[in-house]
């Protein structure tokens, strides 16, 4: 691994509320990581999902350490990751913790299959993925996991599930693009004047 030494400036601290606010402002798009096999399975609500490499597929997730997903993924040494479409919201606040469902009661109510892996991936998702664990970084209060991805379930809904100041927002391809249109090309050139 390489490391670059340096020091850190710890006396002008960034405050957690402020830290919090400025994240609010990212879009990000909402997933559900899966962990464990059998009976052994819980999962979480993620908007952390970032692509690494395309070659070879490679993703990585920040997971707190904490968070009952962390261990399986450690033990079993495989995740899913299930990027949601913009009708799956009830998906994302179950696994999310709404209700104070937890661990398998989490994935009561929507379709799952089972990955090579062991993992439950969702059906209906936009994606669905099956990660390798390739690495773990620990840092902090989190877990970045580096996944090496074994197989990727396409859909082909277009309208995918975000999470923007502390909402669920539906961003859909061809609506949004439409709303885009309408108002950023003038009316007398849609007209054709």
């Amino acid at each position: 691994m390489n490391v670059v030494p340096r020091d850190l400036m710890t006396e002008n601290a960034v405050s957690s509320a402020a830290f919090r606010g400025a994240m609010r402002h990212l879009t990000g798009g909402v997933s559900v990581i899966t962990a464990g096999r059998g009976k052994e399975i819980t999962g979480m609500t993620v908007t952390s999902v970032t692509s690494l490499s395309v070659d070879p597929p490679t993703l990585i997730v920040s997971i707190n350490r904490d968070a009952s997903s962390f261990p399986l993924i450690r033990r079993y040494g495989a995740f899913g990751v299930n990027i949601l479409a913009a009708d799956q919201l009830d998906v994302a606040e179950r696994f999310a913790g709404k209700g104070g469902l937890k661990g398998a009661d989490r994935f009561a109510g929507a379709s799952w299959v089972t990955a090579v892996s062991g993992v439950p991936l969702l059906v209906g998702a936009l994606s669905a993925v099956d990660c390798e664990v390739e690495e773990i970084v620990e840092r902090h209060s989190h877990g970045l996991i580096i996944g090496r991805v074994r197989d990727v379930k396409n859909s082909t809904r277009n309208a995918a599930l975000a999470y923007w100041h502390g909402q669920y927002v539906a961003v859909d391809q061809d609506e949004d693009a439409a709303r885009l249109a309408d108002v950023s090309v003038p009316t007398h050139v849609r007209r054709g004047i």
